[in-house]
């Protein structure tokens, strides 16, 4: 007798053969927004292509091998000679290949190169989130190695290219290389000018020696580290190649990989450096927090691009489930309860993605406003968005209740990845507390933040009380301080409110503005007012399989 206890209803096709690009609205109407239109046709096509590739069946076969297969250290060779090297599983540099040779590191010298990559960043980074950490800090060194004309004609045609070339070995024979950070170290955290790494100066100008530990290092395996240490002129920025110019390995010892809550598949380090560890100086002595500065915003602005991914692929695993599902007599999507939860989750995906476009268009807009809009608005965007992240994963992952609680749903590896942002690259406080330096240092800053903001004035009665609101709080300097979080915060929300008013459809920014800016919700997610359209804005995050 044929066993009839196995018969699987009522369960959601798999999410696999879509178009991640194309099934986001946030992102296709981004950049007609912001892209040339005598290149728009390309774009499109260019990031088409990877938006197939991100939704395939093989892509999402990759995370899920470089995530139960995370990288291990290899200190000596069978030999017993030092290697310090780390090996990762094949997928690994499947994922990171392909980012690699799809531009994501490229975006200095393309035309809308920061939109473009961006957008191509936040796609690809659906298919799995840990190899975006060597993409990242490959395309943030390039701004810093600027500061030495020398360094970045060697190294930016390397960082930039879309070779993919893993191997260490010296650059010169390399048609593309990776980089990696390493910055903090265990008496200081985020307090970089507390380093006690020495960088003792060589006979040869720019040379120099490194004696030290840092207690972070990003991507060890990259070919070469930007480095903080104390030289003789104060705290410096170092280049440091992992592979000397006559083949040898430079002094750097792997101490050991950090076990982290998630971002498995990517290595993290402690590293020495003896001594004999040989570095070229980026900048000018005493200069060091100066000249990585710009390395820092770049992956602050990937950190939020970053969240908009995770958040992205969290509501489109929830609203695809919700479409097939059915309880109660229905389908879950239908259900009135749901649907605010749901749409509650999309129109916080949909400000994280606009406000990143955003920050990417001011980045490839260059002009003096721009520069000041940033100072102020990546700090506050990587403060907020990072920080909704976590709780919305979770929401999501709860739409498919135990489904979603287990490991092949692919939402667990989301939930783990999705605090690290707002860890990586200084936690709250630290962009708090940097928002507030902006608005004390730099008045230019708050006044391209207003511009921009002021924009949708006039356009929403609860938008406008908002920025009145934050005004105020402005106005108010007695311990601001102790209210920074909640003043950043607002003006977070306040440009995203903005952003959405403008370029969003109007039930995206209505139901926006009702509840983030005129408190019309609850604290969880799913309290929307029930008067909106959320019918609507469900239907907008709803992904199609049709490839």
């Amino acid at each position: 007798m044929a066993a009839t206890t196995h018969t699987v209803t009522n369960q959601p096709p798999p999410l696999v053969g879509y178009d991640v690009f194309a099934n986001d609205p946030a992102l296709t109407e981004g950049i007609t927004r912001y892209i040339a239109a005598e290149r728009l046709d390309e774009v499109r096509e260019e990031l088409g292509t990877l938006g197939k590739a991100a939704g395939s069946a093989h892509a999402q076969h990759w995370a899920e091998q470089a995530d139960r297969h995370p990288p291990v250290l290899r200190t000596h060779d069978r030999f017993g000679h030092r290697i310090d090297e780390v090996e990762f599983h094949p997928a690994w540099h499947r994922l990171l290949g392909h980012a690699v040779t799809s531009g994501l590191t490229g975006a200095w010298s393309r035309p809308d190169g920061h939109v473009r990559r961006t957008v191509g960043f936040i796609v690809w980074t659906q298919a799995e989130s840990g190899h975006g950490c060597p993409v990242s800090m490959t395309h943030a060194a390039v701004p810093a190695l600027r500061a030495e004309p020398e360094l970045a004609a060697e190294w930016e045609p390397l960082l930039t290219s879309p070779v993919y070339e893993h191997e260490l070995r010296p650059v010169a024979e390399k048609g593309g290389a990776l980089a990696g950070m390493a910055m903090t170290e265990k008496q200081g955290g985020s307090d970089v000018r507390a380093n006690t790494t020495r960088a003792e100066p060589l006979a040869a100008p720019g040379e120099y020696v490194l004696t030290g530990h840092k207690w972070f290092c990003s991507a060890p395996m990259s070919d070469a580290f930007l480095v903080l240490a104390q030289a003789p002129g104060g705290l410096t920025c170092f280049l440091l190649p992992r592979v000397l110019p006559d083949g040898t390995r430079n002094a750097f010892r792997i101490q050991r990989l950090k076990d982290k809550l998630g971002n498995r598949s990517n290595a993290s380090a402690e590293v020495e450096f003896d001594g004999r560890s040989w570095a070229r100086r980026v900048g000018e002595e005493g200069r060091g927090v100066a000249t990585i500065i710009e390395m820092v915003a770049a992956t602050r602005l990937d950190c939020v691009s970053a969240s908009a991914a995770v958040m992205r692929q969290a509501v489109t695993q929830a609203v695809h489930h919700s479409a097939h599902r059915e309880a109660f007599g229905g389908r879950l999507i239908d259900k009135p309860l749901m649907r605010n939860v749901l749409a509650d989750l999309a129109l916080e995906s949909e400000a994280a993605t606009t406000l990143a476009l955003r920050l990417a268009a001011a980045y490839d807009g260059g002009t003096e406003r721009d520069r000041h809009f940033l100072r102020l608005a990546v700090p506050a965007a990587k403060y907020w968005v990072t920080k909704r992240c976590t709780p919305m994963v979770a929401e999501a992952l709860e739409c498919l209740g135990g489904n979603g609680y287990v490991e092949e749903s692919g939402l667990p590896r989301l939930l783990r990845e999705a605090p690290l942002n707002s860890i990586w690259e200084g936690a709250g406080n630290v962009q708090a507390l940097d928002v507030l330096r902006a608005l004390r240092r730099e008045p230019e800053a708050l006044n391209a933040f207003l511009t921009e903001v002021g924009a949708a004035r006039g356009a929403d009665h609860r938008l406008d009380r908002a920025i009145k609101g934050m005004l105020t709080e402005l106005a108010d300097l007695e311990g601001i301080e102790a209210r920074a979080r909640r003043l950043v915060e607002r003006m977070a929300l306040v440009l995203q409110g903005s952003l959405l008013v403008r370029h969003a459809p109007s039930e995206v920014s209505d139901a926006f503005c009702a509840s983030r800016l005129g408190g019309d919700a609850g604290a969880a997610f799913g309290t929307l007012p029930h008067t909106l359209d959320l019918a609507a804005v469900v239907e907008r995050a709803r992904p199609v399989i049709d490839c």
